[in-house]
């Protein structure tokens, strides 16, 4: 049994949440499984920062209840701007706190076979379905004790699924809303391209409160099976107080694609990871990731592809910022495994740091166990460029001006990348009120 402030959790308790959820055995048997697990697994461990002291597992409540949305109109206008509110063919999932919200898919899609759903309606209406995917070839439950707590608790998220064949040409997205100080959230997200299929999923977690307390525990598990491609795009602005533990893991099958590009711009401290596995022939990982941080702000972001398959390829790229005190670990591992031959793993990290006491470190890493392959590295960690700003205040550009146009350049490889306007529109404005 573990008490969490004025809240136990015990098997008592999951059991009977899993009940009124109306969850099938598998489920809850799944849940009481990671619980009793949980005392003896370690602590996630990342390179070069000390999590000892971060609360991970202490919140006062479980579930927040709000009020289902009868309109768009209805939302925080920070989140609304997210929205193309005036389409009538939207793919929209909102999540408000830990309460599904609103769901809206196309007659198209719908005719098509095309799943969007919260993840308690997928459990109890595509139950065989979701029991495929979920926490089994992915994310595993006794990967240490974050997962395993994450898997006994799960009060939110989303399942995507894309049959074989079909090709969903408008992005599908998915809004979770913070809005509720008392929020914990341990929130699962799920999407699927079946063989020969493609979609696009783009998420945002957001804040719209103040400073606050907070527990969230996000897992999100992609899947490309053969010839399948899944861009997947997020990004995450989550209040100051909020303690994240955020982990992405895709699972690219034989010439599949999965394609990442992350703006992970929180303001608590955060621990992200990353990891894509290229499983089949022929595979292809690329991830493209921004940060900024600031206060003092620790996090740690580790991005890794590993290589199974045979001529698979491999990219990392990320470029951060830091101000103040905030301090970053910016780990990329590139792993290609005995037998993948002809793979590639390349990767770049870069850290651009705008005053003396904030703290950056980039650490490439490559484990090759195979011989014909290729691979290659670049890392760098350092100030504004002197140059790039004497360049741009000659032509009579302010250094102020000089500086956030610098700023902007170095983040623009990632925030191009985002397909949905509104999001990608959230993002530069972040970045701005971050930097300055």
């Amino acid at each position: 049994m573990r008490r969490m402030e004025t809240l136990t959790i015990n098997q008592d308790y999951v059991t009977s949440f899993s009940n009124k959820l109306g969850e099938p055995d598998w489920l809850k048997d799944l849940r009481l499984q990671a619980l009793a697990k949980l005392e003896d697994l370690p602590m996630p461990k990342p390179d070069k920062t000390k999590i000892d002291k971060w609360n991970f597992t202490n919140f006062k409540e479980h579930i927040v209840e709000s009020q289902k949305l009868t309109a768009l109109n209805e939302l925080h206008e920070d989140v609304k701007s997210l929205i193309d509110l005036e389409s009538t063919n939207k793919n929209l999932y909102v999540q408000l706190n830990n309460t599904a919200a609103f769901t809206s898919v196309s007659s198209e899609l719908k005719d098509q076979g095309v799943i969007l759903t919260d993840i308690h309606t997928a459990a109890k209406e595509h139950s065989e379905l979701l029991q495929k995917y979920f926490m089994s070839d992915g994310v595993k439950v006794d990967e240490h004790r974050l997962t395993a707590l994450h898997a006994a608790l799960v009060n939110g998220g989303v399942f995507v699924y894309v049959p074989k064949n079909v090709e969903v040409a408008e992005p599908i997205q998915a809004v979770f809303v913070h809005d509720n100080p008392n929020t914990t959230l341990f929130n699962h997200v799920i999407v699927v391209a079946d063989d020969n299929s493609s979609v696009t999923y783009v998420e945002n977690y957001i804040s719209t409160v103040e400073k606050v307390e907070g527990v969230f525990n996000i897992i999100s598990e992609v899947f490309a099976n053969t010839n399948a491609r899944v861009t997947y795009g997020a990004v995450d602005t989550l209040a100051n107080g909020v303690t994240t533990y955020v982990n992405r893991r895709g699972v690219a099958g034989r010439d599949s694609r999965i394609e990442w590009a992350l703006g992970l711009m929180n303001d608590g401290d955060t621990i992200s990871e990353n990891v894509t596995n290229l499983m089949g022939d022929g595979s292809f990982g690329d991830t493209k990731t921004v940060v900024v941080g600031r206060g003092e702000q620790k996090q740690n972001f580790t991005t890794k592809v590993v290589h199974f398959g045979k001529h698979s390829e491999g990219y990392i790229l990320k470029h951060g910022v830091m101000k103040d005190s905030a301090s970053s670990i910016f780990n990329g591992i590139g792993k290609i495994e005995h037998g993948a031959t002809k793979s590639n793993a390349e990767q770049e990290s870069r850290v651009l740091m705008l005053s003396e006491k904030a703290r950056g470190d980039a650490n490439p890493i490559l484990l090759i166990d195979e011989d014909d392959v290729t691979a290659g590295h670049a890392a760098s960690v350092g100030r504004v460029d002197p140059i790039q700003l004497y360049y741009l205040m000659s032509r009579g550009i302010p250094q102020v001006e000089a500086e956030r146009l610098v700023i902007h350049g170095f983040l623009a490889p990632v925030v191009k990348e985002l397909p949905i306007e509104g999001v990608k529109k959230q993002l530069v404005e972040v970045i701005e009120r971050k930097v300055k």
